[in-house]
């Protein structure tokens, strides 16, 4: 860590802020901030909104706050505000400006009036003489600043590129800068595996399939208790699986096994209805991209799976296809029959979506629903020829019986 030229001495102010963007919040930023601290009795952080946030990437200014507040929830010395706060908002609503980042928007005798004046309607009083606001040196010349050492970490790379320096983003923030992947797809078509395989590959953390988990959980281990009020449980604890596996991110990318229009196509195939809770969270709770896997390769009976031949196999794909349009959800197909092959492919896939930002193409889903019908009626067509088949040959039957008889003596 360098040193700042004019470093503020110890406790020489009563209080201090320190005002930014934190975003995304960073070991860095932390390291400032415990240094900060120990300057001062209090330490007042300000977080500002981005005047331009990276587009990739939903974080509120509440989150920011969020972030920080858990950081620091040890630390009684340090308070967190917003700067949309009644106290801080009327004096800071036009300021776009942060201490660890270059700009000439304010001089260091403006913001600390303005600060001053936030602080005094907040809960310090009389501190005019006792305060100091504190920036780097390395970008804010301004020798009215209290000089803060620089942490050590480049927090405009890590802004323009989290999954890059996912490292160096602080454990409070990064469930907000992890990509969620779902992989989906019929009985049988590798989607454990896959995740299991990409999880090891991106060290990151995943939700696993909770229909099998509450199967074993909740049922005894098999699916013959298994009944409509079941579904909206199962959406809720994977609800809940997901969002413990990103708050405990390990990497810029957490993954999905099944998600909720796979239980809601289940609900549908077995009940024959669907369960409005759980198109709730297929609404509510989005992921970040949705890989399916065709059900072309081998199925392999475990016991638990029921869609074993072609045509249900098919007919539940068309089903998946059918509600991922209802919820406005474009998954990217992998359609290989090589199980390694479906794993390099995806790592492509993601690779790509997730560090150059290149979306991968939507499957054809209206396709697959043509498909399906089409093999629907040719289905249908059969068993309607069949039953004529059937009823010919039984009315010939019929016939030459009936003959037989009147040939008797």
């Amino acid at each position: 860590m360098n040193t700042p030229s004019n470093p503020t001495p110890k406790n020489s102010c009563a209080v201090g802020v320190l005002m930014g963007y934190f975003e995304p919040l960073n070991l860095g930023q932390l390291r400032e901030i415990v240094w900060a601290a120990g300057q001062v009795k209090t330490l007042h952080i300000v977080v500002l909104p981005r005047p331009a946030p990276n587009p990739r990437y939903r974080v509120t200014l509440a989150d920011k706050a969020r972030h920080l507040q858990v950081a620091c929830e040890f630390f009684d010395f340090v308070k967190i505000h917003t700067a949309d706060s009644p106290e801080f908002a009327p004096h800071l609503s036009d300021v776009a400006w942060s201490y660890d980042e270059a700009s000439a928007q304010i001089s260091a005798k403006q913001l600390k009036e303005r600060l001053l004046r936030a602080l005094s309607s907040h809960d310090e009083k009389g501190i005019a003489d006792d305060f100091c606001v504190f920036a780097r040196a390395d970008v804010h010349s301004d020798l009215a600043f209290c000089a803060v050492p620089d942490g050590g970490f480049d927090g405009q790379a890590i802004f323009a590129n989290p999954a890059t320096h996912f490292h160096a983003i602080h454990p409070a923030a990064r469930q907000n800068y992890t990509k969620t992947v779902c992989i989906v797809g019929g009985e049988s078509s590798g989607k454990t595996t896959l995740v299991h395989k990409l999880a090891n590959h991106y060290g990151a953390t995943f939700a696993p399939e909770m229909g099998r988990l509450y199967t074993h959980s909740d049922l005894g281990g098999t699916e013959v208790g298994l009944q409509f009020a079941d579904y909206a449980i199962i959406a809720a604890r994977h609800a809940d699986a997901i969002h413990h596996a990103t708050r405990h991110a390990s990497a810029p990318v957490t993954f999905v096994d099944t998600d909720f229009v796979t239980t809601q196509a289940f609900c549908e195939e077995y009940e024959g209805k669907t369960d409005g809770v759980v198109a709730a969270f297929a609404d509510s709770v989005r992921l970040d991209l949705t890989i399916m896997l065709d059900n072309n390769v081998a199925w392999v009976a475990d016991g638990m799976r029921s869609l074993g031949d072609d045509d249900a196999r098919a007919r539940f794909r068309g089903r998946l296809a059918e509600i991922f349009m209802r919820h406005g959800i474009a998954p990217a197909l992998i359609d290989d029959a090589d199980y390694h092959k479906r794993y390099e492919q995806a790592v492509a896939m993601i690779d790509a979506w997730l560090y150059d930002d290149v979306p991968p193409d939507a499957a054809d889903l209206r396709q697959f629903i043509q498909n399906q019908s089409a093999q629907n009626q040719s289905a249908q067509n059969q068993a309607t020829q069949v039953q004529h088949a059937q009823t010919k040959d039984a009315l010939t039957a019929n016939a030459s019986a009936t003959s037989t008889e009147g040939d008797a003596p």
